[in-house]
Parts: C-alpha cells; sequence; structure tokens
C-alpha cells in the first residue's frame, strides 16, 4: 500500500498522481488529453481527488486509465480528504455576478440557510432557478452560470426573446385545450419542447441527469444526454427506459467528437447499444470558449489555504511564447471535423435513425446542412439545431432569435427542407411560442432544467414542465391558436429587430 506521504510527493506537471475512491492513479500522461484541461487535475496533484472527480465523473471512467497507471491502494489512516470544497466559498473565491434571477449562492458557513420558496409555489423557471441559486455550491455555480468572455452572448439569449412581441387575435372559440403535441427529431412528443444536453447535472443533485431521464419518460418528451454528463450514458437510458411511471418520451444523445476522431466511433456505438434515439452531433466546440468564470474558480480552488501566489511579484516570469503553448490551445475536441466527415458519422450511426447537427448559427451553414447527401442520394442530416452553446463558445455569437430571423431573411427555404431546433436562453412558454412562430420545429432547454432539479431533484424537473405547458397552454389561447401547427409570422411583431410585418 501506499502512504498519503507518497502520493503527496508526485505533485506536479512532471509526475502527477491523485487518490480516487482510496486508489492511487498516474495521471501525467493524461494531463493535456483531459476534456476539462490540465488544470482541472492538476489542483488535486498529490491529493484525493474523490470529491470532485464523483461529481463530474461516471462510475468506472477511472477504469479507462491503462492498467500500467493503477498504482494500488492508498493506506485509510493516512488517506487526507481534500479540504479544497470545503472552504472555497469564503476566503479563496467569491461567486461571479450574476442577473437576479441567478441569484450569487455563495455565503459565509455562519449564516442562516436562506429561505426558499416551497416547490408547490414555484410558478416560473425564474423561481426554481432562484430556489437553486441557494442551494448550488461555488463550483456549480461557476459553471452553470458562466459565459464566454463578457458574457455577452449569454445574457443577450434572454435578452433577444423579450425583443419579440405578439399579436393576440380576438372572439375566437379557445375553449378546448389547445393542441401542443408535435414531432421532435422523428420522435412524437407532447410539448414542442425537450431536455438539452448539458453537462454536469450531479453539480445540482445527486441524481443528475437520471432526474431528467425520469422527467422526459413521464411527461413525454424527449431528453439529449451529454457526452459529459455526469451519468454514463448506458445507464441514464436504463433509466429512461425501466422507469415505473413512464408514459412515453425519447433519448437522445450528443455526440463531441473527441480529439482523436475515430474515438467517435466508440460513443456511437455505446449510444447505439444503449438504445439511444437520435445523435446530434455537436459543430460548434472544436476548441472550448474561454469562460473566465468558471477557468477563475479552478485556479481559485486549485491555491492551497494561505498559499500567495509570489509570481504576481516577479518580473523574470517567462511564459511560452503566444501560439507555442503545450498542447493546442483549449482543444478538448477534435479541431479538423468538417462537412466532408458526415458522412462517416452516418455511415457509424447508421440511415434508420436521426442524425442531427447541433450549433449552426448562420443562414450560410444551414444552406450548407441542406446540401449534404450521401453516395446513395440521401440527406446526411434530419435537420438542423441553432444554438450558441448557451452563450459559453463564442462571445457575441448570434443568438437563437437572430439565427432563427436570419435564416427567415435570407434562406428561408430551408425550413421547407429540414425541421430547425433551437436552444438559448428560453424560460418561459411564450418563448417557446415565439420560436415556432419564427419557424421552429421545438425548442431545447438547458440551464432550466439544471436549476429545476438542482432546486428539487426529479420533482422539479417535472414541475419545469408543468409550468412551461400552463404557460403554451395560456400563450395559445390568448393569441386565438388552437395548434401549435397554426403558429406563423402573423402572430409575431419583430420591428426590434426592423422587419415589417410581412416582409419576411
Amino acid at each position: 500500500m501506499l502512504s498519503a506521504a507518497d502520493v503527496a510527493v508526485h505533485n506536479s506537471r512532471s509526475s502527477c498522481w491523485v487518490i480516487v475512491a482510496g486508489r492511487v492513479y498516474d495521471v501525467t500522461d493524461f494531463l493535456d488529453e483531459h476534456p476539462g484541461g490540465a488544470q482541472s487535475i492538476l489542483r488535486f496533484a498529490g491529493r484525493d481527488a474523490t470529491e470532485e472527480f464523483d461529481l463530474i465523473h461516471p462510475k468506472g471512467t477511472i477504469n479507462s486509465l491503462p492498467k500500467g497507471k493503477h498504482l494500488g491502494e492508498v493506506e485509510p489512516a493516512t488517506t487526507t480528504i481534500t479540504e479544497i470544497m470545503a472552504d472555497n466559498s469564503s476566503d479563496r473565491y467569491s461567486s461571479p455576478q450574476f442577473s437576479a434571477t441567478e441569484a450569487s449562492s455563495s455565503s459565509s458557513a455562519s449564516s442562516p440557510p436562506p429561505k426558499t420558496l416551497p416547490l408547490a409555489a414555484c410558478m416560473s423557471l425564474e423561481d426554481l432557478a432562484a430556489v437553486a441559486a441557494a442551494k448550488l455550491s461555488p463550483r456549480a455555480a461557476a459553471y452553470y452560470y458562466s459565459g464566454a468572455e463578457t458574457r455577452y452572448s449569454r445574457d443577450r439569449n434572454r435578452r433577444d426573446w423579450s425583443c419579440i412581441g405578439l399579436r393576440p387575435r380576438v372572439l375566437i372559440d379557445v375553449a378546448p385545450v389547445p393542441r401542443m403535441r408535435t414531432n421532435v427529431m422523428g420522435f412524437d412528443s407532447s410539448l414542442p419542447l425537450f431536455i438539452a444536453p448539458a453537462a454536469h447535472a450531479r453539480f445540482g443533485h445527486p441524481d443528475g441527469e437520471l432526474c431528467l431521464a425520469r422527467t422526459a419518460a413521464r411527461m413525454d418528451i424527449a431528453q439529449c444526454v451529454s457526452t459529459y454528463a455526469s451519468v454514463a450514458a448506458p445507464d441514464i437510458a436504463a433509466e429512461f427506459y425501466s422507469d415505473p411511471l413512464k408514459r412515453g418520451g425519447s433519448i437522445f444523445f450528443q455526440l463531441y467528437i473527441p480529439r482523436v476522431k475515430k474515438d467517435a466511433a466508440k460513443l456511437i456505438a455505446t449510444a447505439k447499444a444503449a438504445g439511444f434515439q437520435a445523435l446530434l452531433v455537436t459543430v460548434d466546440a472544436p476548441v472550448i470558449g474561454k469562460r473566465d468564470d468558471d477557468d477563475q474558480y479552478q485556479v481559485l480552488a486549485g491555491l492551497t489555504p494561505g498559499e500567495d501566489d509570489k509570481a504576481d511579484d516577479k518580473d523574470d516570469v517567462l511564459p511560452p511564447l503566444p501560439g507555442k503553448e503545450p498542447g493546442t490551445l483549449r482543444a478538448a475536441h477534435n479541431a479538423t471535423f468538417a462537412w466532408s466527415d458526415l458522412s462517416w458519422i452516418r455511415e457509424l450511426w447508421g440511415d434508420d435513425k436521426p442524425l442531427l447537427i447541433k450549433g449552426v448559427a448562420t443562414a450560410e451553414d444551414a444552406i450548407i446542412a441542406t446540401q449534404q447527401f450521401s453516395s446513395n442520394g440521401r440527406r446526411l442530416v434530419d435537420g438542423i439545431y441553432l444554438s450558441n452553446h448557451g452563450g459559453r463558445q463564442l462571445d457575441y455569437a448570434p443568438t437563437a432569435v437572430q439565427a432563427l430571423v436570419d435564416i427567415r431573411k435570407h434562406a428561408p427555404f430551408v425550413f421547407d427542407l429540414l425541421p430547425v431546433y433551437v436552444d438559448g436562453g428560453i424560460m418561459r412558454g411564450t418563448d417557446v411560442v415565439k420560436a415556432l412562430c419564427l419557424g421552429a420545429r421545438a425548442v431545447g432547454l438547458g440551464r432550466g432544467f439544471l436549476y429545476a432539479l438542482s432546486a428539487f431533484g426529479t420533482a422539479g424537473a417535472l414541475r419545469a414542465v408543468q409550468i412551461l405547458s400552463d404557460e403554451i397552454q395560456t400563450a395559445l389561447r390568448l393569441l386565438g391558436v388552437a395548434d401549435v401547427a397554426e403558429l406563423g409570422l402573423q402572430h409575431v411583431d419583430l420591428s426590434y429587430f426592423g422587419i415589417e410585418r410581412g416582409k419576411l
């Protein structure tokens, strides 16, 4: 057996050991391959990383390391679980400043627990977000609320929906419950919305993505599972299919193309074997966006208590030349993946299940997506998913609203050739209705469901669907619409975007 002292000396980039669940691993060669970056491991170099590791990774992940890197057990009496997560909410970390509905979650250990709404009193997703903000750890808050650089894209995602007006019609019989069912990525859904892919749901609740699988199954909607889900994808699919209260729904897999491109084949094979029904290939993340809040948290959490960064005062520090940094800057994924690779992905996935591309932001790329065909004349993609990654990739990238309007103005035929889906800033049923008016088939909600499960677990996610259903029904009736299929440009005012009625 190894002692904690044996492990502690291996605390650098040149020799990095970590303890996970009482066993020691040499992760030195894996540092630059880690999707979260080397720093996320190095801050636990020579120490116990169990608490952080279990929050983020599905069970069994560590076993994928080569056997030669499994160094054995650590003596229980010498193991000290890291205190980083326990004390990072006081002296060494201050939560980023969030909007009013994303109140800061940091508080001193001596502060009384904040008073929050009970589940039944939560009337909106904003209410659920406020409850979540009072419960989230600083680590979770830094991840869930972060956006690229200035957070302009993150914030404008939400703001642009408020810039679209609605045009209600009156004296129409709206007594029957409006029809809200639609086809989402090839599968029937009770609502024109789905649970968008988002990583690290266990930051908010121990069951993580399992809460969302139950919600999709019980409320007859779709769940899209991230490659970086904190529960193993087959376990999420198993929960979805076996839930005793299941009333429908569907389950999709979101694929990031790994740095080693051929490794995508393993992920696709796993998704197929687990029963995922559609594949969404993320195309807007060849590199990871610069997310200051999340990056800053990881640096501060990596400091030992009382440690000062003496490098601040040195004038002889010589960092790498720009462009000469070790590895490829922020390259957690494959940066060579191109349109020509879609035929390979289609071959791996097969012709019998839907394949979509996620991360399209312009009319130009939407057009190109419609022009991709296999050798047998079949269109390679079955849908286009407009997204700026929740404002976490390229700051100032188009919002969902801007992307929809761009396609409407410059390539309206796209909506006739392929179904279009969107996400980004959607927190209200009226946002869903506005997106459908602009031509979207359905919309995805990522943060909204993360807030809901962080607030109340599965019950919170179920409540989120109830709230959205109520808001969509109310909006349809007040618009004088009996079926979501009737929604169109005649129901929205786009004057804020310089578009006169009837000009699209």
